[in-house]
């Protein structure tokens, strides 16, 4: 099923979907608990994973047991953004087959909007490294009211390309970022890369992006408007299997 009364256009999650920048965030979420005079905990890193720059930073004093003033939150917000650009400066690497994808988003014709909880600063430095000439929109996480998990950069992204949010199909790599999606009303292509993402009602869950296709783009979204999903358990290869 194509044209208007199919899949329109892809929205693409960037941390840990198109690039392997979570690695990177790692490096200086770690830096900053230390700098503010503890150590960052497994659990509280992987509950940062797609959130936004205010929600990471509140978990951070929170996981520390610090009570921070508002310049301190703000001050550590500006810690950890300078960090992490710098380490973005020195290369984003791409995750499994995200750069074909792209490529054959644009080629197949469909919108395409990068959707982050990411800040707009960091962003421009991603992008140099990605290619702007990839999406026809991008979200950030600071020019939305509510960041990811609410439906706000979805919706967003979704009403600048002129799309209906049932037409898009999200690619996302965390919980967080397939809520979000789900929530706004879009398809969820889900590809997981630090942490498990469980199953939805909108979500298809694939290993990662290699070896995708034109016909499987339009076939995922067809599938899961269809109510037919797979769940994480049974992505075990580059291609989907069904539920038993």
């Amino acid at each position: 099923m194509n044209g208007r009364d199919g899949l329109r256009a892809v929205l693409w999650d960037m941390d840990g979907t198109l690039v392997d920048s979570e690695k990177l965030w790692d490096v200086s979420l770690h830096e900053l608990a230390r700098h503010l005079g503890g150590e960052l905990s497994e659990q509280t890193r992987d509950a940062m994973v797609g959130s936004s720059l205010g929600s990471t930073i509140e978990l951070m004093f929170s996981s520390l047991r610090l009570e921070p003033t508002p310049d301190e939150l703000a001050d550590a917000g500006k810690w950890l953004t300078s960090r992490t650009e710098e380490l973005f400066l020195e290369g984003l690497p791409w995750r499994p087959g995200a750069h074909e994808a792209l490529r054959l988003a644009r080629r197949a014709g469909l919108a395409t909007a990068l959707v982050t909880s990411t800040q707009r600063q960091l962003v421009e430095r991603a992008l140099d490294s990605i290619g702007r000439e990839h999406f026809d929109v991008t979200v950030c996480g600071d020019e939305v009211p509510a960041a990811k998990p609410a439906p706000d950069p979805y919706l967003m992204a979704a009403r600048l390309l002129g799309v209906p949010p049932g037409r898009c199909l999200a690619v996302e790599d965390s919980p967080t970022g397939a809520s979000a999606a789900e929530a706004a009303g879009c398809a969820v292509l889900v590809v997981p890369s630090e942490v498990a993402v469980p199953a939805g009602p909108a979500r298809i869950q694939r290993d990662d992006l290699r070896g995708l296709t034109e016909e499987e783009l339009h076939e995922l979204w067809r599938r899961v408007r269809a109510g037919d999903h797979w769940s994480s358990k049974d992505a075990h290869s580059p291609s989907v299997s069904a539920d038993t």
